[in-house]
């Protein structure tokens, strides 16, 4: 096993930035200031954001939460996707020539000099990985990135990346109802010495048991275009949010405690916790440190089995984006 460009142990979670630009509904900038600065208060070091945010203003945002406080923080991006205001104006883009000026604009809107890890956020169908792969290694090589990952792919993308530079990191989905990673990806990276990240732990925040009916999605909020959140779909899974809410309170701990403790089990994977206000922070701190009982987790499994989720978790034309199992 090589030994990890960034550290020596992955970390407990890293503070998943994405809600703080709009994604499930407007906040201020004031609370989304407050919330990154809370993370770094309580000594949280790995923030995740994405080029693909807010057009670029989710890195903008973070930058300025990090002036002054830049050191010590392992900071991630990703590119590979073109700006648009809606989801349907967004397509996929990893020629190798946009490599190198789509990290130069990250590290402006960061305000940063390196950027720790930078991942490709989709494998584009139209590029040969290898190429896009080759010209990002090109940037480790310059100094402008530390390290690289890449988001939602599956064993045979990932070797042919890493015959061609190490990949420090895989970020794909990973949750209670998100559990295809552990068919083929976990026990390949482990033995590799590579990372894994699982984003939207909480199911996008479905797992907390704060959200009872479609309604209560905000109209701007991009999970009304989510099958696990529409009709019959939703209604399956609230019934899986009640057993998981049981459980948890079987424990004392909350529903989102419980689901994010569960990803970070055996140190399976670090967690991604988005958060939008100071308080999840708070959350996911405790969670990450509660010692809950191993027949709990035998509990979890039963109720949430491979595949209990019901619905995909994107719409047809984002699922077709995915590299897991390839």
């Amino acid at each position: 096993m090589r030994s990890h460009p960034i550290a020596d142990s992955s970390p407990p979670y890293v503070l998943g930035t994405m809600a703080l630009t709009g994604y499930y509904g407007t906040i201020s900038e004031e609370q989304a200031a407050a919330t990154i600065e809370r993370y770094l208060d309580v000594g949280g070091r790995y923030i995740d954001t994405a080029d693909l945010y807010a057009n670029g203003g989710n890195e903008t945002l973070v930058g300025r939460c990090l002036q002054g406080r830049r050191q010590g923080v392992v900071l991630a991006t990703k590119f590979g996707y073109t700006f648009g205001e809606r989801a349907d104006q967004r397509g996929l883009d990893a020629r190798p020539e946009r490599v190198q000026p789509a990290c130069e604009a990250s590290l402006r809107r960061l305000g940063v000099e390196q950027i720790d890890i930078y991942y490709l956020h989709r494998v584009d169908p139209n590029v040969p990985l290898e190429d896009t792969w080759g010209a990002m290694s090109r940037l480790v090589e310059q100094g402008k990135v530390r390290a690289l990952g890449l988001c939602e792919v599956g064993p045979h993308s990932y070797r042919k990346a890493a015959a061609i530079h190490p990949v420090a990191v895989v970020q794909s989905e990973y949750s209670l109802w998100s559990r295809d990673p552990e068919e083929d990806m976990l026990d390949l990276l482990r033995a590799a010495g590579s990372w894994f990240f699982g984003y939207a732990s909480l199911g996008r925040g479905f797992l907390s048991g704060t959200v009872r009916r479609p309604e209560d999605f905000p109209p701007e909020d991009q999970r009304r275009d989510m099958p696990r959140f529409q009709g019959e779909n939703f209604q399956r899974n609230i019934e899986l949010v009640d057993a998981l809410q049981q459980l948890a309170a079987d424990l004392g701990v909350s529903a989102a405690q419980l689901a994010l403790a569960w990803c970070r089990r055996d140190g399976l994977a670090s967690p991604i916790a988005g958060a939008t206000l100071p308080a999840h922070v708070d959350d996911a701190q405790q969670a990450v440190a509660l010692d809950i009982p191993r027949e709990a987790w035998a509990r979890l499994d039963a109720v949430f089995p491979m595949g209990a989720a019901a619905g995909d978790r994107y719409n047809a034309s984002a699922m077709q984006r995915l590299q897991t199992g390839r």
